[in-house]
């Protein structure tokens, strides 16, 4: 116990300070199979850059450990990690899942064979049931990190992320427009042309005002669900390649 208490002291020292980047190379140095329990627990901390920062530094950890040789390293050590994860997001959990779906997508993010087989559950906790996962959010709170999450890995690897389009279309009909906004981002990330009623969708929630909190450069940023619109809908038709924040 005193070791976790001891690393997760040291960790949050570390994604607290202002040189948090220069810093990452000491976690690096810490065992990948020592660092997903406390960094769960920092997913959780009263500090919002700490929450955010530790999601960057989990995936980092778990991408590391699924290309590791030594003890507790491997894909297969990673994939329990990431089930891990999965389970913190099911109701069973007792409500553990804030800053998980945040996690899980910096960490598919950063793998491509990671992404290639968790990336489709990943999107199921905001797709309403119709291919019997069953696993839909009710909690809109947590389907938000699960928008943002798909649009982490939209950067990545859009290609992945393209099949769950319309999932993300239906996202920009969510009552919570904060995460309708997050859908939007998302969308601006995928390849190919806008079906019209998307663009339409995207186009309306243009003017939104409710804020949304991301992280950008290891900040946390605000900004808007109408400026990611409006960002998503200039990429997507070539304008502008910057992000909405």
């Amino acid at each position: 116990m005193a070791r976790f208490r001891d690393l997760k002291n040291r960790l949050r020292g570390l994604l607290g300070g202002p040189d948090w980047r220069e810093r990452l190379p000491e976690a690096d140095e810490v065992p990948a199979r020592q660092l997903p329990g406390p960094l769960f627990s920092l997913l959780l901390d009263r500090d919002e850059l700490v929450r955010w920062r530790a999601a960057v530094v989990f995936g980092r950890c778990v991408a590391r450990m699924a290309e590791g040789r030594g003890e507790g390293e491997g894909m297969e050590a990673a994939r329990v990690v990431l089930r891990q994860c999965l389970w913190r997001m099911n109701e069973e959990s007792g409500g553990l899942g804030w800053g998980v779906p945040e996690a899980l997508g910096e960490t598919l993010a950063r793998h491509r064979r990671l992404a290639e087989e968790f990336h489709r559950v990943l999107a199921s906790y905001v797709r309403q049931e119709t291919r019997g996962e069953g696993n839909y959010l009710e909690h809109a709170g947590l389907r938000r990190g699960v928008y943002w999450a798909l649009g982490r890995l939209a950067e990545s690897f859009p290609d992945l992320v393209a099949a769950e389009a319309g999932t993300l279309a239906a996202g920009l009909a969510e009552e919570d427009r904060g995460n309708a906004g997050l859908a939007a981002r998302a969308l601006g990330f995928l390849p190919g042309p806008l079906a019209a009623a998307t663009r339409a969708a995207l186009a309306a929630l243009a003017d939104d005002g409710t804020e949304v909190t991301l992280l950008r450069d290891g900040d946390v940023a605000r900004t808007t669900a109408g400026a990611l619109a409006g960002r998503a809908l200039a990429r997507r038709e070539g304008r502008d390649g910057r992000d909405g924040e």
